[in-house]
């Protein structure tokens, strides 16, 4: 490793080090998140035949309808009903904060009331007006409610309006007694299976709003955890012309084996199944089942990973990348000399903004 190398390393681990709010939290398989009885008494065989009826279903496993309670208030924060009901009340809505493009932002406002006259959002009709393109914004793992603001204020000033979802289980979404999203990447393997397919369903539904206002030229934008709920969005919601993704990878078990952020979460799974195992039992929320298919193939992608990532390792990118080459001959990728957390830090943050804003003006123009 040369010395740019190890600066970075040392700069990943002080930025990971500086969350101390990490719990190893309690194994469980969590059945009753996905349908199982928790008394079960083969529990890996329940979750071995899920993961395949769900791959193999997955159109079905991901399928949901508009929300019929979308309610946009007057800061242009989104909220509706998410389409799957966890054990928590307050995960069970969503919010997502509207960045309109700045040429057509007093364009909604004619068309959209918030709660306080009562009006409700998906009732609302534009004639077939095409409002141009719209982005929908997947952020990070554990990012907060002002997280990648600056990602919707750029598309905004291009002319791309953008939306941007909480992921489940994060900030106004957040479980009571919890400081993180332990449940969207946890030791529970049901209720983690649940919550990545509510994450996926909670953004298609969100696209669906964006059609509703008049949008007809979709992208995602997705980073770490969002770039895997984007990516499974994006190979089956066929209105989603392109995504861009920061940080990609294969499997989610593979993620969380080998990541450096998710050390806390393998230590609780470790003494209870083998890394082939997590694989298998995630399958159905993990990027790579869906490339080996080929699925998304005809969609533009762009996506821009770390060499030196300690979280999203390079090696399992570069096996994402090679499996999506043997169904799009050239994919649009960029590597930079940075990590995880780096890419944060200038110059890398300008290079891939740039570099992202561009691939997506000229894939949704």
């Amino acid at each position: 490793m040369n010395w740019f190398a190890r600066q970075i390393q040392h700069y990943e681990t002080r930025r990971w080090k500086t969350d101390d709010n990490r719990l190893v939290r309690p194994f469980a398989w969590g059945l009753e998140h996905v349908g199982g009885p928790e008394d079960h008494l083969d529990p890996p065989a329940f979750l071995r035949d899920y993961a395949r009826q769900a791959i193999e279903n997955s159109h079905d496993w991901y399928s949901t309808a508009a929300a019929d309670d979308y309610r946009l208030d007057s800061e242009n924060v989104l909220t509706f009903t998410s389409s799957i009901a966890s054990p928590w009340q307050e995960n069970n809505t969503v919010y997502a904060q509207f960045f309109p493009a700045r040429k057509r932002a007093g364009h909604l406002s004619k068309h959209c009331a918030g709660p306080q006259n009562g009006n409700n959002a998906s009732a609302t009709t534009h004639g077939g007006h095409d409002r141009g393109p719209a982005v929908l914004i997947l952020p990070n793992w554990n990012a907060k409610w002002h997280g990648q603001r600056g990602l919707g204020e750029w598309l905004q000033r291009i002319g791309i309006s953008a939306l941007k979802m909480s992921l489940p289980y994060h900030d106004r979404r957040m479980a009571p007694g919890h400081e993180r999203a332990d449940q969207l990447v946890g030791p529970n393997i049901g209720l983690t299976l649940q919550a990545n397919r509510q994450a996926v369903q909670d953004a298609r539904r969100c696209l669906r709003w964006l059609e509703q206002q008049g949008f007809s030229r979709l992208g995602i934008l997705g980073t770490s955890i969002g770039s895997s709920v984007g990516y499974i969005t994006l190979v089956h919601d066929s209105a989603v012309r392109a995504g861009g993704f920061f940080h990609v990878s294969t499997y989610f078990a593979d993620v969380v084996s080998q990541g450096m952020t998710t050390a806390h979460v393998w230590e609780s799974l470790r003494p209870h199944v083998t890394v082939d195992e997590l694989r298998e039992y995630w399958a159905p929320v993990s990027p790579m089942p869906y490339v080996e298919r080929g699925l998304g193939s005809g969609k533009e992608a762009f996506m821009v990973y770390g060499k030196y990532d300690p979280t999203f390792l390079p090696a399992l990118t570069e096996q994402m990348l090679t499996a999506l080459r043997r169904h799009i001959p050239h994919p649009r990728t960029l590597a930079l000399h940075c990590g995880h957390y780096s890419l944060e830090l200038p110059p890398f943050s300008h290079i891939a903004g740039y570099r992202m804003l561009s691939f997506l003006r000229q894939a949704l123009a």
